[in-house]
């Protein structure tokens, strides 16, 4: 395995913060031992001495960096500044205003700063901003989506715009094996996220039967159904369960406020009640009728076949990445023997400034 990653990761491959707590420490430390980047995902509430015991936690299984999701459309201000500092390798933020003040914020505290988009708008805006990186993301993604174009439509337009800046670009949306790997490479991008294929893995705090389905659902579907009080304009892609079916055309009208409580759960050291199409996904802690709650998934998900280590699929997307790129692309393979296992061809590997930009983080 060859090739540097970003923002001073070995690998380009990052988890996505799962809400509200899929992605937990555990979660998160494999991702890094293995060589990606993984995000913890802040509570949608203020609750910033929680949020210390998360970070140190995390230290406490890996001795690599790692960094934290915040929803902006929650309060927030206290999470922030409690991972300032602490001083995480990375702030991830998402479905809100990634304001300039916010990156000299994090840049004073020597945090990198990456903001997630949905559009070539809100793409011009951050570059513009001066972040540190972009995870642009497609309708083909899992979970709350935040635009609606298409990862192979949206990532060019967005790639386009850096007009020689060295801000690495990293491609969300639908990807699960290394096919989609190396797809989002040749579109220009220098890394992906992932969120539904980390979900479906060992150390994902997702209950045991929302992972199952992940694996035995192949169809998902762009609605609004759930969490509509909460989280309003905040659409969904969710796994076609036969609860989602049987209710996917609910009244405009209707949400989960005066619906009956399916469930429980402890998130984040909280007790919560789970209502009928209220947007929580079921963690290991929910209890009641599990299969009438939210269930996730991008459209990728009809390639997920196992429950794997975390640490696995880092390592199959870049080996699979790596010998696809040697077998497929390689205009200098010798058809007659097996291709062995190459670094990724300097067409596809970063730039020089990328990897000065690595250099630096790790050095920190």
């Amino acid at each position: 395995m060859g090739w540097r990653g970003i923002l001073g990761f070995e690998y380009g491959i990052v988890l996505a913060p799962l809400g509200p707590d899929i992605s937990g420490p555990e979660l998160v430390a494999a991702v890094a031992n293995a060589g990606g980047l993984g995000l913890l995902r802040a509570p949608d509430w203020e609750s910033p001495d929680y949020l210390r015991e998360l970070i140190r936690k995390t230290r406490s299984l890996t001795d690599k960096s790692f960094g934290v999701g915040v929803v902006l459309a929650f309060p927030h201000e206290e999470n922030i500044k409690a991972i300032l500092d602490e001083k995480v390798a990375v702030l991830q933020v998402y479905w809100g205003e990634c304001s300039k003040d916010l990156v000299i914020q994090a840049h004073k505290a020597g945090v990198k700063i990456v903001p997630q988009v949905g559009s070539v708008e809100e793409a011009k805006k951050v570059i513009d901003a001066g972040v540190d990186a972009v995870i642009v993301q497609g309708r083909e993604a899992g979970g709350h989506v935040i635009g609606q174009e298409g990862l192979i439509a949206l990532l060019p337009q967005v790639i386009d715009l850096l007009d020689g800046r060295d801000i690495p670009v990293v491609a969300a949306g639908g990807i699960v094996d290394e096919r989609g790997y190396v797809a989002a490479l040749a579109l220009g991008a220098h890394g992906i996220c992932l969120g539904t294929r980390f979900v479906a893995t060992e150390e994902s705090y997702a209950h045991p039967m929302y992972k199952r389905k992940l694996v035995e659902i192949d169809d998902t579907e762009y609605t609004n159904v759930f969490g509509r009080a909460r989280w309003p304009g905040a659409p969904q892609r969710v796994l076609r369960t036969p609860f989602f079916e049987k209710w996917k055309s609910l009244s405009d009208h209707e949400n989960e406020t005066y619906q009956p409580v399916i469930g429980h759960s402890t998130i984040h050291c909280v007790e919560k009640d789970i209502h009928r199409f209220a947007g929580t996904v079921p963690n290991k802690y929910a209890t009641g009728d599990i299969e009438s709650m939210a269930m996730y998934g991008g459209q990728g998900v009809g390639l997920i076949k196992e429950i794997l280590p975390a640490g696995e699929v880092v390592k199959r997307l870049v080996e699979g990445a790596q010998l696809l790129i040697q077998q497929k692309f390689s205009q200098e393979r010798d058809f007659s023997s097996p291709a062995p296992l190459l670094p990724l061809p300097q067409t596809l590997s970063l730039s020089l400034s990328l990897s000065l930009f690595i250099y630096e983080l790790s050095n920190q």
